[in-house]
């Protein structure tokens, strides 16, 4: 915890930054997690609102939370419990409902959490609704009839199952970054798909100021900055459903810290994450993957620089959500400039896969080698 901190978490008991970290002292445990409660919940402060006039709870906001299992998101879970639970004492009644869901992609990810997890997360924190999907389901659904035809498999035949459907489809994408890319992207589709069948009218994103930060310049680098004020900030999507990001005021350190101390069995819900070794996983290194880790680093000498990357990236202004949308990442590209070529700085003519209308970090993630068809 830097010191400079000090004071504005521990003015009850002045201690030193020795025992914030040892956690001796029981009065900085509580300032210190009363501090992030009171970052998670203020950005929460609108369903707080409608509890005081609230005459029925038929008509509660339903929000989503996706969940990884990470630090972050399973966090932002005890946090958004906890609120609920003070709510209820207090009014009988609480702000919103909450429906948990989490995204399998073990079938194209290696390192995933089991969904038996999501059985232990119910069991610690009742309460709420809990749902478990397949990232392989997208083919099942509407959503798929909506990609472009150079990233539809041979959906009519039946011999091919989804989970089949989803692997051709990522092992002809041609790098590791473009096969992050594009499972984050359908990952991100499916959940807004979910809320939208499951009458949700927010998504909660459990992403700390590190997470934002590491995803700000990454998208950048991919070519996908003009899609930031969506991707960090909160507001309506182009999809219609609001994204929240509640924890972005947190550091992930701090949700690290913050699980290490609570009474609470947090600490053993989170799925630890692997050890990168960098000799060996060179090849297989994302751009998300290498500005993770950047951030990770940052944030422990340098957490300025991290809040200024994540903060300045909010402050950015959307493009008009009438533009054209992009077929695959769905985020509306200004004078419908698909494709690579016209961006400037493009080294041939190359367009998008079989006319498919693609933004920048899109084409080049799905570039021509993408074609799913045998």
């Amino acid at each position: 915890m830097p010191a400079k901190n000090l004071d504005r978490l521990c003015k009850r008991c002045k201690a030193s930054e020795a025992c914030i970290i040892a956690r001796q002292e029981p009065h900085c445990r509580e300032c210190f997690m009363g501090y992030v409660q009171t970052k998670a919940v203020k950005r929460m402060e609108s369903f707080a609102y409608t509890v005081k006039n609230r005459k029925t709870t038929q008509t509660q906001h339903r929000l989503l939370l996706p969940v990884s299992f990470g630090v972050s998101s399973t966090t932002l879970l005890a946090l958004l419990h906890e609120q609920l639970e003070r709510q209820r004492k207090k009014s009988g009644r609480t702000g919103y409902f909450l429906h948990v869901l989490f995204v399998d992609t073990s079938a194209v990810e290696g390192g995933m959490p089991e969904v038996q997890r999501l059985e232990q997360l119910r069991e610690a924190f009742p309460g709420h609704e809990y749902s478990s999907v397949d990232l392989a389901s997208i083919f099942g659904q509407d959503v798929a009839q909506d990609l472009p035809d150079s990233l539809q498999p041979v959906l009519e035949d039946a011999s091919i199952s989804p989970k089949d459907k989803l692997e051709k489809l990522i092992l002809s994408l041609p790098s590791a970054t473009a096969r992050a890319d594009v499972i984050s992207i359908l990952r991100r589709r499916l959940i807004v798909r979910f809320a939208q069948a499951n009458s949700c009218s927010d998504v909660l994103w459990g992403d700390s100021t590190t997470n934002l930060a590491a995803r700000a310049l990454a998208e950048t680098a991919k070519g996908r900055g003009f899609a930031l004020p969506w991707l960090v900030a909160d507001g309506v999507s182009p999809s219609g459903v609001v994204f929240k990001y509640p924890l972005s005021d947190v550091y992930k350190k701090e949700l690290t810290a913050y699980a290490d101390m609570s009474s609470s069995p947090l600490k053993q819900l989170i799925q630890p994450e692997p050890a990168v070794d960098v000799a060996v996983s060179a090849k297989n290194t994302t751009i998300d993957g290498l500005m993770r880790q950047y951030f990770d680093s940052v944030q422990n000498q340098y957490p300025g620089i991290v809040a200024n990357v994540a903060r300045t990236s909010s402050r950015l202004e959307p493009s008009s959500a009438a533009d054209e949308q992009c077929q695959l990442c769905q985020m509306p590209v200004a004078d419908s400039r698909f494709g690579i070529h016209g961006w400037g700085g493009d080294q041939d003519n190359s367009t998008n896969p079989q006319g498919a209308k693609f933004c920048y970090g899109c084409a080049r993630s799905a570039s021509n080698g993408a074609s799913l068809m045998p």
